[in-house]
């Protein structure tokens, strides 16, 4: 079989895979790595979704995806793991960097000259009418809101009510989903051009978009990757351009998941063998590998 080449791209960043659900498009998502060679991979939160986490079900396809994202580690990719709501265990790694791989809760980046500031998305959904002077604020006020989010689902679920979800808010009505989205949509780029970024990037509301956005005060655009439970996308940028990568159009991806030759498959098994990054996830987790 002829080895296909990757696509060689400056910046990836992909959201809510939700790792460890029965939604959750593994396979799909390890095609479409397999045929890219990212400088930057930025993991945007909800990957591995710990609310819903259960070690009886976390199949092959699903730590494969895992073991392929380390293992770009070794050939030179700088990884950033953002938290989300669904993986907000990891929040309190805030700061941790192993190498190229780095844990935070949000990212600013200079991009082509230009200032990307990258965050989940989560911190909007219960304080979207205070988030706008929060984050004015800053870091510091960004991490307030966090905070907030964190301890009012702690109280939410300590009242029976378990933790809040969006997904649920979204598939009440269309018309309040399109509301909350703009919303969303909105609060994010209102507080992006006070900051003067030229783009925010987000995930969370599982809805993909690029899209420039203007108020009197300036513009930006406001850039969404989606998810991999329902839309499958990402975002990628080469060229001083951003584009929204859409895994139902990409033939090539869809057909990367052939059988490997031996030859691929031993060097397959050799870099495995040497994924300490994955090994350490997996003892940090309590995972056992999955059977063969």
């Amino acid at each position: 079989m002829k080895k296909q080449k990757k696509r060689k791209l400056d910046y990836v960043i992909i959201s809510d895979v939700h790792l460890g659900t029965y939604g959750c498009r593994a396979k799909e998502l390890l095609n479409y790595l397999k045929t890219i060679q990212p400088k930057v991979l930025i993991l945007n939160g909800d990957i591995i979704d710990i609310w819903q986490f259960n070690k009886r079900y976390f199949p092959k396809s699903h730590m494969n995806v895992i073991k392929h994202i380390t293992s770009l580690l070794s050939k030179g990719t700088e990884i950033y793991y953002i938290t989300g709501n669904h993986d907000e265990m990891l929040r309190k790694f805030k700061g941790f960097r192993l190498g190229n791989f780095k844990i935070l809760n949000k990212l600013v980046l200079n991009i082509d000259d230009k200032k990307a500031w990258i965050f989940h998305g989560d911190v909007f959904d219960i304080t979207m009418q205070h988030s706008k002077w929060l984050a004015k604020l800053g870091g510091k006020g960004y991490d307030v809101l966090i905070l907030i989010n964190t301890f009012i689902n702690w109280i939410s679920h300590l009242l029976g009510y378990g933790k809040l979800s969006l997904s649920k808010k979204i598939k009440n009505s269309v018309k309040s989903a399109v509301k909350f989205i703009n919303d969303f949509e909105k609060t994010a780029s209102d507080i992006a051009i006070d900051n003067e970024y030229d783009y925010v990037i987000c995930g969370h509301i599982h809805q993909p978009e690029i899209r420039e956005i203007e108020n009197q005060k300036g513009k930006t655009t406001y850039l969404n990757s989606g998810d991999w439970i329902e839309n499958l996308t990402a975002l990628e940028y080469k060229n001083k351009q951003w584009t929204l990568y859409e895994y139902a159009s990409d033939e090539i991806a869809k057909n990367s998941d052939k059988k490997l030759s031996k030859e691929e498959l031993k060097a397959k098994y050799k870099e495995e063998k040497n994924n300490f990054l994955f090994e350490e996830l997996l003892k940090e987790f309590d995972i056992e590998k999955p059977l063969k």
